[in-house]
């Protein structure tokens, strides 16, 4: 068996936050800009709250099987949800896609090694 690499996307708003919520994000805004984003197997979260009240976590995981990617996506919304639970931050509309890594379309570059690696 492969092991497959799972990139999991978890998006959600926060909702009724207090203002003291509010300036701790702010204050740790630059650990969590979008610019810093990355697949992680602990999620990390990146947000823009001075622009909107969405967040999104990625997170990377991995199985063996196709369908194994169902169970790291429920993991994924619930060490979300944890997260942000453990900090007392409201939060609404989670929503998750996943990619399959294994399953991703290779670039021009990616052909062109593997065209080289045949002949």
């Amino acid at each position: 068996m492969t092991t497959r690499t799972f990139r999991v996307t978890v998006r959600g708003v926060f909702d009724g936050l207090s203002a003291e919520q509010r300036a701790e994000l702010l204050s740790h805004a630059a650990e969590h800009d979008v610019l810093r984003a990355a697949f992680t197997p602990e999620g990390h979260l990146s947000y823009d709250i001075t622009a909107r009240p969405a967040f999104t976590f990625r997170f990377q995981d991995t199985g063996e099987e196709e369908e194994d990617i169902l169970a790291a996506t429920e993991r994924a919304e619930e060490a979300a949800a944890a997260w942000l639970t453990e900090r007392g931050y409201g939060y609404k509309n989670l929503r998750s896609s996943a990619d399959d890594l294994s399953q991703a379309p290779l670039s021009k570059r990616q052909r062109r090694a593997a065209a080289q690696r045949q002949d």
